[in-house]
């Protein structure tokens, strides 16, 4: 697994402040980052209140604690900063788990904030033990100002001493990014239940002991207004994998009114990835969960069609150009815009979510955009099954023959078979093991390729 160092520079530890004029101050220290002005060593995006500061104060504790798990084979914690991204009417704070198998993200919505404009751009926020701590025993109605990034006349007058943290960033946590939002774009609501309801199902899932290490898939049944849970795939079950890795959750459901589930649309008694978002004054906290606790999502391949579509790359430069930290972003108005068929806008921005440019909000159904604010290679160098299969079709390893083709040499060829829906298998030894639930192999990436480029020639 590669990786990289990243470095974390702030100009003081995040914490909350108890000024002598009673109002307390959520200061969250940025480090370097993506603004519309270009990279920013310090970012200031947002000052002003949150109107739910306890619940704010829960949720942000529940997206750290992500951040700092080790859910499959638990070891040392995790020590990846949570990024935000200001998108001008909201802020959103993502995390992965330390093992890639859990996303998380609170989106502060403009209700949720009382103060100055909100800023656009990416940055990690400093989330130490003791600010988790002030976090976890914050209460009382008094008002929270938050503080994401130091102002100007902090930043120039500061001298010079800063945190400073080195951390290890495995390329798997950006594939993960693209992984997700893949995921999501797919999924639909499949159970919609009042908090104290998800409260009472919540108490029944196992706790995490030493020997569980997440291991185990329940599912779940809605039944009207609430949640019964099962052992097996009964009709109308949602798959609830590893469900210990729904924890973090129930710190913030006294503050929620309601949850939701999703999944697949075509995961009907299948194990599946699932997320659950719990609606809260003013803000929103999901949980996606990969589809087994012992896959992170950064190996799912849900990227590499588009990836390998030929004109993706170009298209995924030209679109963008036209991207603008947005909200929410419109496909068919990018469509438009960019004067490329929407199949196409979405193939770019499936590319674009390779380098952590995009990501997919599940309660409006949208894309939004974002710039993680760590270096990435190409998408092909992390996707190491497109290197493959365009190593194959470089070589001429691919024959075609009508439903049919070789795709190898020899004793390495393999079969790769088109059914009457146009849908690819292989006979190699990834498709017997995962039957595309982990993405297309290199053979039948390769002949997508190849049944591509000739269609393209024969228009």
């Amino acid at each position: 697994m590669t990786s990289h160092i990243q470095s974390y520079a702030y100009l003081r530890p995040s914490a909350v402040h108890d000024p002598t004029t009673g109002r307390r101050v959520l200061a969250l220290e940025t480090s370097g980052g993506a603004t519309p002005a270009g990279e920013a060593a310090n970012p200031r995006f947002f000052n002003g209140f949150l109107t739910a500061p306890v619940a704010a104060a829960a949720a942000l504790l529940a997206v750290a604690d992500v951040a700092a798990t080790r859910y499959y084979q638990p070891a040392a914690p995790a020590s990846l900063d949570p990024v935000v991204t200001a998108d001008g009417d909201r802020l959103r704070m993502e995390s992965f788990s330390g093992c890639c198998g859990v996303y998380a993200r609170l989106d502060v919505l403009a209700p949720g904030l009382d103060g100055d404009d909100v800023g656009h751009g990416t940055t990690n926020v400093d989330i130490n033990s003791p600010l988790r701590r002030a976090l976890a025993t914050l209460g009382g109605l008094d008002p929270l100002r938050l503080a994401v990034g130091p102002d100007e006349l902090e930043v120039t007058t500061f001298d010079g001493r800063f945190v400073e943290r080195r951390v290890p960033l495995p390329e798997r946590w950006l594939r993960g990014f693209a992984e997700a939002q893949v995921l999501a774009a797919g999924f639909v609501p499949r159970a919609e239940v009042p908090a104290a309801e998800a409260a009472a199902f919540l108490r029944t899932l196992p706790r995490p002991t030493r020997q569980s290490s997440a291991r185990t898939t329940r599912w779940v049944v809605p039944t009207g207004r609430s949640l019964r849970p099962a052992s097996r795939p009964v009709p109308g079950a949602v798959c609830l994998p590893g469900p210990e890795r729904l924890l973090a959750l129930q710190q913030v459901l006294r503050h929620a009114t309601t949850l939701r589930v999703y999944s697949p649309a075509d995961a009907e008694g299948q194990p599946a990835a699932v997320a659950w978002e719990v609606e809260l004054p003013g803000m929103r906290l999901t949980l996606t969960l990969s589809q087994d606790a012992s896959r992170g999502f950064s190996g799912e391949g849900g990227v590499l069609f588009d990836l390998a579509t030929g004109s993706a790359a170009d298209d995924a430069d030209l679109v963008s150009a036209l991207l603008a930290w947005e909200p929410r972003i419109d496909v068919p108005e990018l469509s438009r815009q960019a004067g490329l068929a929407p199949e196409r806008v979405r193939a770019a921005l499936t590319v674009l979510g390779t380098s952590g440019q995009i990501g997919y909000d599940l309660a409006e159904e949208t894309y939004f955009h974002r710039h993680l604010p760590f270096s990435s290679g190409a998408a092909e160098a992390r996707n190491p099954r497109l290197r493959g299969a365009r190593a194959l079709v470089a070589g001429g390893a691919v024959r075609l023959d009508g439903a049919l083709a070789s795709v190898g040499e020899g004793d390495h060829a393999h079969v790769v078979r088109a059914d009457d829906a146009g849908q690819l298998s292989c006979t190699c030894l990834w498709w017997a093991k995962y039957r595309g639930g982990r993405g297309p192999c290199k053979h039948v990436l390769a002949v997508r390729m190849v049944r591509d480029s000739v269609t393209e020639a024969a228009r």
